[in-house]
Order: C-alpha cells, then sequence, then structure tokens
C-alpha cells in the first residue's frame, strides 16, 4: 500500500497539472472504481462535470481534490476523495495518449489533456464528498477522524506522545493507528523503529516520553527523505503524475532487508510475522522485549 510520501508525490504532481482546470467531461469505465461513492458512478460523472479544481489536499495516506463551481463560492465546495488502493494511479495524460489496460475514470481537462485514474487490481476508486471542520482544517467528512501526520505543520508532537502513553500496545501498533498518527504504514514505521533501536513489540506505556518523541522524530525524518527521493518503488504501479517511480527502496536500512546485514551492527535484519505481514528489524540493535512471567 502507498503510504504518506507516495500519496504526497502524487499530491505535488496534481497540485501542479490540475488546480485550476475545469473538469469538462468525467466517465467512469469500471464500476467498482466509484463503489465507495454511494449514488452510484452516473451521479459522480454529473455532480463532478462543470467543476474546477481549486486545491489538492492530503491528510496521511488520505488524498482529496477541492472541486467548486468555476470563480464561485468556495462555501460550495465538495471533495473528490481518492482511494488509491494497493495499485491505484492519478496521471496526467494528452488526449491523444492510449488508453491505459487497466484505465477506470477518465477526465477531460479541456486543454487537449485529461486525468486519468487507473487501478489495475480495482480496490481503489472515487468518492465525493462533503468538507467538514476538523481541527481548525477542512477535510472531507469520511477523513475527519483520521489524526494529523508527521508531515503537518500543526502536527503536535506532544499531544501525539500523551495519547500513545495512555495507551497499553505495541509502538508498532500504534504507530499504524491513524486516529493516533496518520500516514506511517508498515514500511516507514520498521524504518523508525531501526532508527529508535526500539523493537516494534515494545509496549507504549513502558516507553518514556524521551523515547516516543525519538520514534516521532525519526518518522518525520526518514517519509521527509522518502519524499525527496520520490517514495519508495517496489514495483512499477506506484508512480507519480508522469508516470515516474521513486527510489527511496534503495535506502531501506531494516524493511525488506531479511538476512542482510545491518548498516549500523552488521548482524542479520531479521523476519518476524506481524499482522498478517512482515515486521523487520535488527536483533542486536532492536532486541525484543522480555516477557514477564506471571
Amino acid at each position: 500500500m502507498p503510504e504518506l510520501p507516495e500519496v504526497e508525490v502524487v499530491r505535488r504532481g496534481l497540485n501542479d497539472h490540475v488546480v485550476g482546470s475545469v473538469l469538462h467531461r468525467v466517465e467512469v469505465l469500471h464500476p467498482r472504481a466509484a463503489r465507495r461513492h454511494e449514488p452510484g458512478s452516473l451521479d459522480l460523472e454529473a455532480r463532478l462535470a462543470g467543476t474546477e479544481v481549486r486545491a489538492v489536499d492530503r491528510r496521511g495516506k488520505y488524498l482529496w481534490l477541492v472541486v467548486a463551481p468555476p470563480g464561485g463560492d468556495l462555501a460550495r465546495a465538495e471533495a473528490i476523495v481518492v482511494h488509491l488502493g494497493m495499485s491505484g494511479q492519478m496521471l496526467v495524460q494528452p488526449t491523444t495518449a492510449p488508453a491505459e489496460k487497466h484505465l477506470r475514470i477518465r477526465v477531460d481537462l479541456g486543454d487537449d489533456r485529461e486525468l486519468r485514474f487507473v487501478d489495475q487490481r480495482t480496490f481503489g476508486g472515487w468518492a465525493v464528498a462533503d468538507l467538514v471542520d476538523s481541527g481548525g482544517s477542512l477535510v472531507p467528512a469520511p477523513v475527519a477522524h483520521i489524526a494529523r501526520d508527521p508531515l503537518d505543520p500543526l502536527f503536535d508532537v506532544e499531544r501525539v506522545v500523551a495519547t500513545m502513553r495512555g495507551k497499553h500496545t505495541e509502538i508498532k501498533r500504534a504507530l499504524l493507528d491513524q486516529t493516533v498518527v496518520s500516514g506511517v504504514g508498515n514500511i516507514y514505521a520498521d524504518e523508525s523503529l531501526w532508527r529508535s533501536k526500539i523493537h516494534g513489540a515494545r509496549l507504549t506505556d513502558s516507553l518514556t516520553r524521551p523515547a516516543l518523541r525519538r520514534v516521532l522524530h525519526h518518522a518525520h525524518a526518514v517519509m521527509g527523505e522518502a519524499l525527496a527521493q520520490g517514495g519508495t518503488s517496489f514495483d512499477a504501479l506506484y508512480v507519480n503524475v508522469n508516470g515516474q517511480s521513486g527510489y527511496f527502496d534503495r535506502s531501506l536500512a531494516a524493511y525488506g532487508q531479511e538476512g542482510l546485514p545491518c548498516p549500523r551492527c552488521g548482524a542479520p535484519i531479521r523476519r518476524e510475522k506481524f499482522m498478517n505481514r512482515s515486521s523487520f528489524s535488527c536483533p542486536r540493535c532492536q532486541p525484543r522485549p522480555r516477557v514477564r512471567r506471571a
């Protein structure tokens, strides 16, 4: 699944290429691409046709386009919530470019360009939603419960640390809880914990405030570095609006590095099962917490 840096790469590309564009015609080419929009594909097409893209925003891994009548009052603005799923791509293409094999939604931008939603595995899609206030920011209603992410200028480290200290859960589970801190997925959780020298099974209420601050600091740093390199791409499906892949995977220290030497101490990186996925850590730098016996 794309994580915060990959989604931010897409957001920036859309911000550069589609803000100010009018959606002249919207075509939903596969019903699953509009399944999250309860009124259906035809309603989505009708509500978006003729609107203008005013902004492209993000919170954590959630992406949306703010649309409103051209030149009209932003009080009438709505959001196109874009679910990238496992393989969703938002591409800006010339109208003459051949249709992609897995093209799901096509939007005519009126200047010989199209905005295309391509989704091979059809887990993603679009939905139109109202904008509501969430902590002083306007976000789509389905995103209102999502916490701010470490790259958000209004991210409150101390508040997140206090929330984590008040929970009795593993630190990696807390990092992946989008209601606590958003945007962090499996890749950047493992990288942040490796940099912090903390095993993901450590309990949040057993960690000191400085230790939790350190984890959040490293989450901010590693995602910022990944963003600078276009994100992490493990297959050709994670691309920006021009179809280019990121290359931060070359810089990963722990995630996906099973058996390779830890860049810090040289011990082989281990892989452990975690929530139907995998966790990667250094057995020397990040020792597992001891199990307390009753």
